[in-house]
């Protein structure tokens, strides 16, 4: 090692404290960068085992292919394992106890899609040819039919059909029915003859509305006819972005017509064929990557930027005796080498810790949000410790190089003098005049020591600036990423939804039986039914207004036909809701003078662009009034209603409604309303549902089911909700445990910068008590500095901030679409929190100053 290595490793072990904040600081950057990297590829493990244990292992799915077309993708080079799969149809459940789901619906896998797809069999064997079949447990345990393993069946399969209707219904399609009657029926029927030969646990793959409980039999590709159609679900031996061209191409030279990808797995690999979803994926990665470098960075620079303050006369010292610029550069290199070699490992395994014991305690809560059966397991990848080193490597020389250049530069007679930090000329140091009358000589001295060390001060400034920065832009990222997680939700916010078979409106009686239920704490009945307006072009959402400026035919003399879905809620809901959105009961109670309250804010998914939007339905004032009509079927003619006034606005939904589509309208009335405002036929249209909240919803879903009439539905939310409930936790969980490191880095960024620089200025403190500053005197100037660099700070950093929040916007943009809303709170606690951490530094490090000897201070020449 040379002389000079030797000397930078003596200055490291002189300066503890400053070493000591340095290495902690790149610890901590360290450890955020390897819980980012190994967050993001355990979560995408977490899912891409969960996508295959509820959908199979299986990356494109050719639908209807010969065995010629089978061929050509058996043989494709991408290929990996093809699996053949066949959905036979459905026959009849004789002595079914669940009116809901009357029939069989009846599969065939090859010998492969055994173990490709989740089929878990509980007894007996998987089947071996097309004669046998496996059966779901739930017909036993469900629907009350008794099957035993031996058992020979004749069963009648067909495809189901809507009545008036020529296209077969499949598993994802609701069991149709009409006041309570069968709407649909089964035709091409073919008898199969077929024996049972074991059980499996109910499908995951099977919706729990399905119309069919599954049975699985076996299908063999070698014994195929010219005439027979399969689908044939692919698993690639490479997944990459080349997989969609590739199979479309491979379609496309065969003749198959029909090519589908599974979206939900390939999403967990980071493809997707919406670019939108792809790049806002990307870009959210290196925002998020480019938050804690540069965090990191301010810190480390300015450590090292001090450091070369600190030895600017030993370093001109090193070069009167014959040090080059290249030796005095790789001095300031090396002491970030020496840095990153005790940081960067202690750092990863921090970070490893950090994050795993953060599994341990929130694997429950991501289960129960994410309705995974899979647990979130510490993934760590060759990948994920390359990112993090990279990173932390790149942030160490990108903090040293400046200094590094600016240490090479020192001369032996600038360093002698100390003329490059400290600038005395005249214009340099010129304060207002104004200042000394106005503010006072403290405040005078403590600009003036603020523009003679720029370079400090600047240092200082900019840690300030990038914490702003830091903390606006997490805090902005947070809130947004909610926003867009409760966008991409479907809302649901009560526990069990009850209506009858014929949507006609529920009884008094009925709704009663079940509200006086001991769990149930909230409910709210609603009866809607649909209607039309038409609006002006001016009062349109903003994204139909750009629609019909394309396409002129859309609106009739200058109108837009909206969708109105009048909503009619119970009294005591009514009175509640009213009182939570501002809106006058006794206005919408009075039916001489029909009034509403209209949703006027809408969020749904563009199926064009793939968007998530927030916008507004409609732009609307108080005391508008809505003139309501609907198309009578019998004559096709429009019929005319009354009018409503519009009461109140309002982007809350009560209970039990979702957010309406673009180009519908949501509007809240009393019963009496609705009736004075609905004509008789209008009226019989009608629908009801009940919606209710529980403290134990499993318990009254059983409840429900003991006295429920055989034309009454119910459908239990109560996960659903919960599951949306428990994402926003956990985004909250890591979005403010990373605030908090963020918090940390900046925080020991400026007590650093702060504290060192006030350290620095021993000499000068010490002169200025010496010729007659007193206590009071010095406080005041140190408070006056505080306020200086916190004023200076907020003026670059909150316009920054402002700017990568709309950089962040955009990103999100992509995929979700809503206003852009300044976090007010935020801002005026960060504008809070820079007085407070730089008054908190000034007091700390000043404290430590007063106390030293004016003698001793004057006589110490570095610290």
């Amino acid at each position: 090692m040379n002389i000079v290595n030797r000397l930078t490793i003596r200055h490291l072990k002189q300066n503890k404290r400053r070493t000591l904040v340095t290495i902690i600081g790149v610890i901590i950057s360290v450890a955020m960068v390897t819980a980012v990297a190994t967050l993001g590829f355990s979560f995408l493990d977490l899912m891409q085992r969960q996508t295959i244990a509820e959908g199979g292992e299986w990356h494109v799915l050719y639908k209807d292919v010969s065995k010629e077309q089978l061929a050509a993708i058996q043989n494709d080079d991408a290929t990996k394992v093809v699996t053949i799969t066949k959905d036979l149809g459905y026959a009849r459940l004789v002595g079914a106890d669940n009116s809901t789901k009357p029939y069989l619906f009846i599969q065939a896998y090859n010998e492969q899609g055994f173990t490709q797809f989740p089929i878990q069999l509980s007894k007996g064997r998987l089947p071996k040819t097309d004669k046998e079949i496996v059966i779901s447990e739930a017909i036993v345990k469900n629907a009350k039919v008794k099957y035993e393993i031996g058992d020979h069946l004749t069963l009648p399969v067909g495809e189901r059909f809507e009545k008036g209707s020529d296209k077969p219904l499949d598993q994802s399609e609701l069991l149709r029915r009409e006041d309570g009657k069968l709407n649909e029926s089964l035709q091409q029927i073919t008898n199969r003859e077929l024996s049972v030969v074991g059980f499996i646990k109910r499908p995951v793959m099977e919706p729990a509305w399905a119309p069919g409980y599954t049975i699985i039999s076996y299908i063999d590709d070698t014994n195929m006819k010219a005439t027979d159609r399969v689908n044939a679900a692919v698993a690639l031996k490479t997944i990459d972005r080349s997989l969609f061209d590739h199979a479309d191409q491979l379609a496309k030279m065969n003749d198959i017509d029909s090519v589908e990808y599974n979206h939900d797995l390939l999403h967990y690999y980071g493809l997707s064929k919406s670019k939108a979803s792809s790049s806002t994926i990307i870009s959210l990665a290196l925002i998020i990557m480019a938050v804690i470098m540069i965090g990191s960075i301010s810190l480390i620079y300015n450590a090292f930027a001090i450091s070369v303050s600190e030895r600017s006369r030993h370093l001109g010292m090193l070069a009167s005796v014959g040090a080059t610029k290249r030796q005095k550069r790789n001095s300031v290199f090396f002491e970030g080498v020496i840095i990153g070699l005790i940081s960067i490992p202690i750092g990863i395994l921090c970070g490893l810790a950090g994050i795993g014991i953060t599994f341990l305690f929130i694997n429950s809560i991501i289960q129960g949000a994410l309705g995974t059966t899979e647990k979130l397991t510490l993934i760590i990848t060759p990948m994920s410790l390359l990112i993090a080193c990279v990173v932390s490597m790149l942030t160490i020389f990108i903090s040293t190089f400046v200094p590094a250049i600016k240490a090479s530069k020192i001369s032996a007679i600038d360093a002698m003098r100390q003329t490059a930090d400290v600038k005395l000329t005249p214009k340099a140091v010129k304060t207002s005049k104004l200042m000394r009358k106005f503010i006072g000589i403290e405040a005078e001295i403590g600009l003036k020591n603020i523009k003679r060390n720029k370079r400090r001060y600047h240092a200082t400034v900019f840690s300030l600036v990038i914490s702003i920065v830091l903390f606006l832009t997490v805090s902005f990222f947070t809130a947004n990423l909610k926003q867009s997680l409760a966008l991409s939700q479907e809302g649901v916010n009560y526990d069990i939804q009850i209506w009858y078979s014929n949507w006609k409106p529920l009884d008094d009686s009925t709704v009663q039986s079940i509200a006086s239920l001991d769990d149930v704490s909230e409910y709210n009945v609603i009866e809607w039914n649909m209607v039309n307006a038409w609006f002006d072009e001016a009062a349109i959402a903003d994204e139909l207004r750009k629609a019909v400026k394309q396409d002129r035919s859309a609106l009739k003399e200058g109108k837009y036909l909206y969708g109105i879905k009048i909503n009619a809620m119970n009294d005591s809901s009514l009175q509640a809701y009213a009182k939570a959105v501002g809106a006058n009961y006794e206005q919408l109670t009075n039916p001489d003078h029909p009034a509403a309250i209209v949703v006027d804010t809408i969020h749904y998914k563009d199926e064009t662009s793939g968007k998530f939007v927030n916008t507004k339905a409609i732009h609307a004032k108080n005391g508008q009034s809505l003139n309501l009509s609907y198309i009578n079927e019998e004559t096709n003619k429009e019929t005319q209603l009354n009018k409503v006034t519009i009461a109140a606005m309002t982007d809350q939904l009560p209970m039990g409604m979702r957010s309406a589509e673009l180009g519908t309208l949501d509007i809240i009335v009393s019963k009496r309303v609705m009736e004075r405002l609905m004509d008789e036929k209008s009226m019989s249209f009608v629908q009801s549902q009940l919606f209710l909240k529980s403290k134990n919803p499993m318990k009254t879903q059983q409840e429900i089911e003991e006295f429920r009439a055989s034309n009454l539905f119910f459908l239990n939310e109560y996960q659903s909700r919960v599951m949306e409930e428990q994402r926003i936790l956990i985004m909250s969980v890591f979005s403010y445990g990373f605030i908090v490191l963020i918090s940390a880095v900046s925080i020991a960024n400026i007590f650093n910068t702060i504290s060192t620089s006030i350290t620095l200025r021993k000499r000068e403190f010490a002169m200025l008590k010496s010729v007659g500053m007193t206590p009071k005197g010095f406080a005041k100037m140190m408070n006056y500095e505080s306020i200086f660099y916190g004023l200076k700070s907020l003026l670059f950093g909150l316009p920054i901030s402002f700017v990568v929040m709309y950089l962040i916007y955009r990103a999100l943009a992509k995929k979700f679409s809503y206003g852009f809303v300044f976090p007010w709170m935020s801002i005026l606690s960060v504008i809070a929190a820079v007085f407070v951490i730089v008054s908190a530094a000034m007091l700390y490090s000043s404290a430590k100053v007063k106390k030293e000897n004016i003698i001793d201070a004057l006589k110490q020449e570095s610290i």
